[in-house]
């Protein structure tokens, strides 16, 4: 993990650690792989010095999953660019770094070439991944409408003081469903809640459905972030997340996957829930 870049420029070296990861989740029971480009645009690279090695860095990125598909023999299975609003983080923290948030037409310059890169290297459809600041979330969902693919939007959420369900935003607290009336102003092909944890994942789900009449999903963290590294404490163990999708299931949730900290032990505990076809 890269001090000031976290996982982006990781693929530059580790091409074939990427691709197999991507095969044990296909194994596990994936039918969706997410290229590692969560933090790979401009916005992290750039201050990073790895600028220069933008397209060479996500296109690594992106080529491994289709290796990894092409390799499990399941044609079925659709790789997701992953296009975040992620900023430079304040080290040893989960904090973004306020003082380094670039301006919304470097947001949107950035974030737009990255979308393209989907684009042309053939990804399957755009994840918006990590949504929470309503200030950074415009060119995010502009620049993946844009390209024609199919778009999913993952918010994330925490809890208030008084058991509110609010964006992951540190400050201000802004209530979840006043997040996601940003859907109102894009089309996508399904929404939901990650990069929270289990136990918050209903209440986010329900407050979304207001905003949301489209597919929904859930893919929960477990763990915490402390830049460069995810901690991996405390993790919920497969049985426990089988119980909770259980329930978002019932809840009328389609999608479900797993964000930071589930392994491919977790997605083998869903898997025999899914159904094809209905």
């Amino acid at each position: 993990m890269n001090p000031d870049a976290w996982c982006g420029p990781a693929s530059l070296d580790n091409a074939g650690i990427l691709e197999a990861i991507h095969r044990d989740y296909i194994a596990a029971g994936a039918d969706i792989i997410t290229a590692n480009t969560y933090a790979s645009s401009r916005l992290m690279l750039e201050p990073a010095g790895f600028a220069d090695r933008f397209e060479e860095i996500n296109r690594t990125a992106v080529q491994a999953a289709h290796r990894a598909r092409e390799a499990s023999g399941r044609a079925d299975v659709l790789v997701a660019g992953s296009l975040s609003h992620m900023c430079p983080v304040v080290g040893g923290t989960s904090q973004p770094d306020q003082t380094r948030i670039p301006p919304q037409a470097v947001l949107t310059e950035a974030l737009t070439e990255l979308a393209d890169l989907f684009r042309r290297e053939g990804c399957d459809l755009i994840l918006l991944e990590m949504m929470y600041d309503p200030g950074r979330m415009g060119p995010p969902f502009e620049a993946a409408v844009k390209t024609g693919l199919p778009v999913w939007a993952g918010f994330s959420a925490r809890r208030g003081g008084d058991g509110e369900v609010l964006s992951f935003l540190p400050e201000p607290d802004v209530p979840f469903q006043d997040l996601a009336a940003v859907l109102q102003d894009f089309d996508v092909a399904a929404a939901g809640v990650m990069h929270t944890p289990s136990n918050l994942i209903g209440d986010a789900v329900d407050a979304l459905r207001g905003r949301f009449a489209g597919p929904l999903m859930a893919y929960p963290d477990s763990g915490y972030f402390e830049m460069p590294r995810w901690q991996f404490k405390d993790i919920i163990p497969p049985n426990e997340f089988r119980r909770f999708a259980s329930d978002w299931v019932e809840a009328g949730v389609q999608i479900i996957g797993g964000c930071c900290g589930l392994s491919p032990e977790h997605i083998a505990a869903v898997a025999p829930m899914k159904r094809h076809g209905g």
